[in-house]
Parts: structure tokens; sequence; C-alpha cells
């Protein structure tokens, strides 16, 4: 069977040009595939690995409206809580770069990266950051990508809070979970809220805690909602796994639409090398009669062209992978990463997206086959030798 199958692979060495570029065309096609299913994967990184145990409290209404400061104290005091910490989405830009976007936060400076202990700090850089109202850390990657290093002095134009903000680059940090953005500058809200006067001072964005028992979040959640039920400004609490999912609901359209476009993309795939396999056996029909006339069996003729095509299907699999990889790895996501890091902090090709990708070639080359191989299998070996052209 072995030595069938490596006849049958022979086979494609017959027509080089036509096996390049059928290789060509499906490697393109699964390029195309893994980067779709990469922006899949990548999408629902936040939800996939967000910390078990973390709570996210912010406005009833919309994440973009405040909560009072003191609302951090009672979210302390409930049973269960065994740190919290918030934060402030800050908004500023680079005044001489106004299109570079990455994520910025004014955060409380004790508690945060005891919260979010997957942003791994030096203590040196913590403890320089901490004598600093000025000082901010950074992300490696949005660091490397603009050039900063430890006591630089950056300036930012600020656009929810106008005016010209000075920070100094006390440390920088590398993320231990591919959910948290390694794009972000985090620095002091003593500093923020010290310059800001009316009803801007004193508010918070977001309170964020952690549980001593997940197995209780859903009650926790409750709990906290539930003293801030007779307040003004009332709250709701979730886990951070559903928070990221409820973010993701909005786009659940474009994410339909991505499955679409890579179903496409396999139909037009099974289309080439259904072709390419067609015009391969009429070429070989009188070969395919004379192995009849010699002894070979109907289902021996249709292996032939099963394991030809089986073959085209690895070859294109193993092409497309291997462009795939340094293709979205080291270019598309890299980029991806230091420019839309709060969207996709982790954007690279999956070893299943990889492999679904060949496995998906050889089932599609197979698949292709199975009526020119019926056909060949069928072939009378009178009418095929009378055939001329």
């Amino acid at each position: 069977m072995i030595q069938l199958f490596l006849i049958a692979a022979r086979n494609l060495k017959r027509s080089w040009f036509r096996t390049t570029f059928t290789v060509a065309g499906c490697a393109v096609a699964l390029l195309a595939f893994v980067m779709l299913r990469t922006v899949l994967s990548a999408w629902n990184v936040g939800a996939e690995h967000a910390a078990q145990d973390r709570l996210g409290t912010r406005h009833k209404v919309t994440f973009i409206m405040p909560l009072p400061k003191r609302y951090i104290d009672d979210v302390r005091q409930v049973p269960g809580v065994k740190q919290a910490t918030f934060a402030n989405w800050f908004g500023a830009k680079i005044p001489t770069q106004p299109d570079e976007f990455f994520a910025n936060f004014a955060v409380e400076s004790k508690t945060y990266f005891d919260v979010y202990d997957e942003m791994i700090v030096s203590p040196e850089d913590k403890a320089r950051w901490l004598a600093d109202k000025k000082g901010a850390i950074v992300g490696h990657v949005l660091a490397k990508k603009m050039g900063w290093k430890i006591g630089d002095k950056v300036v930012l134009e600020g656009t929810i809070y106008p005016g010209d903000w000075e920070f100094n680059i006390d440390g920088i940090y590398k993320a231990s979970k591919k959910s948290m953005d390694d794009s972000q500058l985090v620095f002091h809200w003593d500093y923020l809220n010290d310059a800001l006067t009316g009803e801007q001072k004193d508010m918070i964005g977001w309170v964020s805690s952690r549980v001593t028992d997940t197995s209780r979040s859903g009650e926790i959640s409750r709990e906290i909602d539930r003293i801030f039920d007779e307040r003004d400004t009332q709250t709701v609490t979730m886990s951070e796994r559903a928070m990221n999912v409820s973010f993701m609901a909005g786009f659940s359209a474009l994410l339909t639409a991505l499955e679409v476009v890579s179903v496409i993309i396999l139909g037009i795939m099974l289309l080439v090398l259904g072709n390419t396999i067609a015009m391969g056996v009429r070429e070989r029909t009188k070969e395919y009669a004379v192995l009849r006339a010699i002894g070979f069996e109907p289902w021996h003729v249709r292996f032939f062209v099963i394991a030809e095509a089986a073959t085209l299907g690895i070859v294109s699999g193993v092409v497309g992978v291997g462009i795939a990889y340094p293709f979205v790895n080291n270019m598309v996501g890299r980029a991806i990463e230091e420019n839309m890091g709060g969207m996709f902090p982790y954007f690279r090709v999956e070893p299943n997206t990889a492999l679904l990708a060949v496995a998906i070639a050889i089932a599609l080359a197979a698949f292709a086959s199975l009526i020119p191989s019926i056909q060949a299998g069928r072939v009378s070996v009178t009418d095929a030798l009378r055939r001329v052209g």
C-alpha cells in the first residue's frame, strides 16, 4: 500500500508548472484562512485567559460614566473581596504622533499591580515609580516601539483631560498572560486628580477586585451592586471573563462575517484542487486503462487518484502554513500588538490553527478527488485505449 502511495505521489512531477501554481494558489488560500482564524482566536484571548478570581465594577448605565472614588472603600468591605483597586481611562496621545494609539490609565498606585499581578514589574522599578508623582510604567512592547527607556521624560496631550501632561518613565512591565496588553502606560491617579476641579475631581472609571473564592463570584458581584442600589450612582459587577465577553458581543456580526469568509475561501480552494485533479485524471485515462489491462483492480486506480490528491493537499498545507507562520507572527501580528494591543494583546498563529489548516488541505484534496477517482475506476479498457487526444 505504501509503495502504491509513493508511485501515485510521483505523478505530481509530471506537470511541474500546473502543480506549482496549484500549490501556490492553495497556499495563498490557506494563508488567508489562517489569518482569519487567528483574528477569531486572538479576539477570544481576553475571555479565555481572563483571571477567574477578578471582578469588574462599573457604572450601571455605561462604561464611560465615572464612579465616586469613595465606592472603592465600600467594595473592600464586602465579605469575600480579597483585594480591590481602581483606574481611570486617560485617553492621551503623543503630540508629535497623534495617530499613534495606546492605552493609558491613571491607577491607584499601591494596589494596582497587586490586583493585576500578571503585569510583572521589577521591585526596583516599582519602588522608583511609587516615589515619583509624575512616574509612569509602560509595557515593553510600547517602550520598544516608541524607543522609550527608563529615565526618559514623555509629554502626552490630554483629550478627556486637556493639557500637556509630563511623565517620567520609571519602569517597564512584561505580561505573564496572553490576555494582558503589553502596550499600556499607567501612572498615578493622584497626579491626575490633583490637577482636576469640579465634577471630574475624586471620580474613578471602574473598580477591579479579586475574590477569595471563585465559586462565590456571582454572589459577591450581587452583594457589591446591592450596596449601591439606593445611591445616586448604581453599579453593575461581573467577572472579568463576562465583561470581556460582553465587549465582544458588540462585534458578533463582524465575527460571523469572518467565519463566512473563511468558509468561502475553503470553497475556492476546493474548486482549484478539483480542477487540477480532474485535469490530471483526464490526461492519464489511457494509463489507467493499461493498468486495468495488466491486472490492476478498479480500487487500485481509485487509490492512485486519491493518493495523488492527498499528496497535493499535504504539500499545499505545509507550504501554506509555512508561509503563514512568519507572515502572521513576525509581520502582521507584531504590528497589530503594537497598534491594537487593547483589542488584540496576543496575535499569534496557534498550533491547533496550523494543524487544522493542514488537515483541511488534505481533506479538501481528498474530497475533490472522489468524483474523478470513481470515474477513473469505471474506465472501459477498450474504449480508453481506443481514445484519441
